[in-house]
């Protein structure tokens, strides 16, 4: 089998922050990876209007993310549409992993957008232990079983469709604004329900509570615009919802980065920008001190 690619930086994340690491780290001649799509959808693109961007007051800014992407897209920077799931070490580096295959990066910058504000009641508790923000990950775990899929992002209307081959029934909780239909009879739309807590007994899931209702269930996956980054990358520090990072972005992670609204307040257009550029620049010291020794 052929080894993945490896790459000098994958940036994870398709906000202002993300944009702006992978430009300035490809400046700097580094081999670079973007990842994104609908997941990260920056908040920027909802803002009707921005006054605070040095240089372009008025600018809607779903206009000034297009310009974003373009400048990006000019340095031929591959720009992967899928969910990176998990982050982990290896000899040379980190592996990255989506759906259906593994991308390797000597570094990685983390621009995942503000962390979960609020966990559902008893969420955290039962991560690993019937909670899950994977499906591809944890979901042949539950073959035979009852599950639910609380999906904010249409990332979950794939996935329920893929883990009701082998779970016996599957509650899919819309909290989009577009319901899907599903051909499988042993998916149940909920829809106008919205999540309460999720209930466990003896250390696992016992039942997710709505506003109207109860479901039994054996199995909680949640499918958001952004999850707790210490789900993507094992022992990495927080402080409170954020990522901790020292003044140069640094994680406690020897070799990742983060910047943006993962890092903390302000949740602001500039200093998102900014700390993309001082991630890129302290990864690319990084590399190069590495390539030293």
């Amino acid at each position: 089998m052929t080894e993945p690619e490896m790459y000098d930086v994958a940036v994870i994340g398709c906000g202002p922050a993300g944009l702006s690491a992978a430009l300035n780290a490809a400046v700097r001649r580094k081999k670079v990876v973007l990842f994104g799509g609908e997941f990260c959808v920056s908040k920027i693109n909802r803002s009707p209007r921005v006054d605070n961007f040095l240089g372009r007051p008025g600018v809607t800014g779903e206009a000034l993310h297009r310009e974003f992407v373009a400048h990006v897209r000019k340095f031929n920077i591959p720009m992967v549409n899928k969910r990176v799931i998990n982050v982990f070490p290896e000899a040379e580096g980190f592996g990255l992993a989506i759906k259906d295959r593994v991308y390797r990066a000597r570094t990685v910058i983390l621009t995942v957008g503000m962390a979960v504000a609020r966990m559902l009641e008893g969420e955290e508790g039962l991560v690993g232990r019937g909670v899950s923000y994977c499906a591809t990950c944890d979901g042949p775990l539950f073959r035979g079983k009852t599950v639910a899929i609380i999906d904010y992002t249409k990332e979950g209307i794939e996935e329920a469709t893929y883990m009701a081959g082998f779970c016996s029934w599957i509650y899919y909780v819309c909290m989009h604004t577009e319901p899907p239909q599903f051909e499988q009879d042993n998916i149940e739309l909920l829809k106008g329900l919205k999540p309460v807590r999720i209930l466990g007994a003896d250390g696992t899931v016992k039942a997710l509570e709505l506003d109207k209702r109860i479901v039994a269930v054996e199995g909680v996956f949640i499918f958001r615009e952004a999850f707790p980054p210490q789900d993507l990358v094992p022992g990495l520090e927080l402080e409170g919802n954020h990522i901790k990072v020292s003044r140069a972005l640094e994680t406690n992670i020897p070799g990742i980065f983060a910047a943006g609204d993962c890092t903390g307040k302000p949740y602001q257009l500039a200093k998102s920008v900014g700390e993309g550029q001082v991630a890129a620049l302290n990864a690319v010291a990084y590399l190069d001190s590495a390539g030293s020794k």
